[in-house]
């Protein structure tokens, strides 16, 4: 019997939805993905808050799937969220209320917990022993060094493209003293964490939003489109990235809404969400950075597979 999981991942900047059918042998493909720009995390500031207008976007967005995934056979829904709920004051009327309007119940990821479905979902498809995975979301990144295909140590800070963005005023044209203040505060985020020593000279794999724009962005620019539009194990060396943050920098918001490959609903977070990378692209000695499609929706499959697999044994 074919199963249907439907993943619905609420991000701090974007909701997406991956549906997999699941065949009884465990193989698994995807059928089914929907992306919408909610921004789940805009102005909650200092206050941690979450906002009626961003709440109701994102309800919104969440009734939409439901439209979509409610017509399919046999179907599991799997609904989780990440940094801006667990990060928010009022995040137990925001769960309530989702219950009540949309009928899902979400489940709150911990920090550590994003970071290990990143590590699953990265090791499943990329062939690499000994790597640092960075994912920037809008209110998070996760930072995780593998060694040996294994995860050594895994951490989540609460800094991300959306509110690193609105706290040192990089959304617009960035001023070099707000650019310096922020860069300042994320090396001393990073120096606190001891176990990045260790990482640095192994390549960077690179998941989430910020970065994924990175990739369409250099390769519209170098025209290295690939077949089937993937920027899966798509790399680039720090040159390239420094490059391209440099042109970012250069422009105001208006011109960088005009650049291909750069969503432009995006323009206004983007240089908050390269920063993390090229801050450790500066202690970092490898000086290569992959590009990976697969991340937390991808582990989350791979643990649901791997665990129907022991039931069934």
């Amino acid at each position: 019997m074919v199963e249907n999981l439907a993943i619905v991942d609420l991000g701090s900047n974007s909701a997406r939805m991956a549906i997999t059918e699941i065949a009884p042998d465990g193989r698994f493909r995807e059928i089914r993905r929907v992306k919408e720009n909610t921004r789940l995390s805009e102005g909650m500031g200092r206050e941690k808050m979450l906002q009626e207008s961003a709440i109701e976007r994102t309800i919104a967005a969440l009734k939409r799937f439901k439209k979509i995934y409610q017509e399919i056979p046999n179907i599991k829904v799997r609904a989780i969220t990440t940094a801006a709920v667990r990060q928010a004051r009022n995040r137990q009327e925001f769960l309530n209320r989702v219950q009540q309007e949309v009928g899902i119940h979400l489940q709150v990821l911990s920090g550590k917990k994003e970071a290990y479905y990143d590590y699953l979902g990265v090791v499943r498809t990329l062939r690499l022993n000994h790597c640092l995975i960075l994912d920037v979301g809008g209110a998070s990144c996760e930072l995780i060094l593998v060694q040996q295909r294994k995860a050594r140590n895994l951490i989540s800070i609460p800094v991300g493209a959306v509110n690193l963005s609105e706290q040192y005023h990089l959304n617009g044209y960035v001023r070099s003293a707000d650019l310096f203040r922020a860069q300042v505060a994320m090396n001393e985020r990073l120096t606190k964490i001891p176990w990045l020593r260790y990482a640095t000279r192994v390549p960077i794999v690179l998941l989430g939003g910020a970065n994924r724009t990175l990739a369409r962005m250099t390769q519209s620019y170098h025209h290295h489109h690939r077949q089937n539009g993937s920027i899966h194990g798509y790399q680039l060396s720090s040159r390239v990235v420094f490059a391209t943050y440099r042109e970012l920098l250069n422009r105001n918001l208006a011109q960088r809404k005009r650049l291909t490959g750069l969503e432009p609903e995006r323009a206004d977070i983007i240089i908050g969400g390269m920063l993390p990378l090229v801050t450790l692209l500066q202690r970092n000695s490898d000086g290569r950075v992959i590009f990976s499609e697969s991340g937390v929706r991808e582990g989350i499959i791979t643990e649901y597979v791997n665990q129907r697999k022991r039931h069934h044994d």
